[in-house]
């Protein structure tokens, strides 16, 4: 099992949402309004006045073999609006209950 996190413009939620359910990604959790910025070229998303958008993040807990389809998925919708930010990041789950 795979852990991916997933953290986005809240422009993408909806197409996101639409990815899992299409992938039959059913466990997820979700937080709205999280302030961060691009590590490379991303404005920064804080929900002031000075930059106003704001992120949502998503966690999911996934079966290895979907894991490269998904991250795939999400390359995908970055490199058609690359300046709205997503990014994925995958780490080992050694146990769940």
């Amino acid at each position: 099992m795979k852990a991916v996190f997933i953290p986005y413009n809240q422009a993408y939620k909806d197409r996101l949402i639409v990815i899992l359910d299409k992938m039959n990604i059913r466990g997820f959790t979700l937080w709205e309004q999280v302030q961060g910025r691009g590590s490379e070229q991303g404005d920064p998303h804080y929900g002031n006045h000075a930059w106003p958008t704001m992120n949502s993040s998503i966690l999911t807990v996934i079966p290895d073999h979907k894991v490269d389809d998904l991250l795939e998925k999400i390359h995908e919708m970055d490199m058609e609006t690359e300046m709205q930010g997503i990014r994925a990041f995958v780490w080992e789950v050694e146990k769940a209950v």
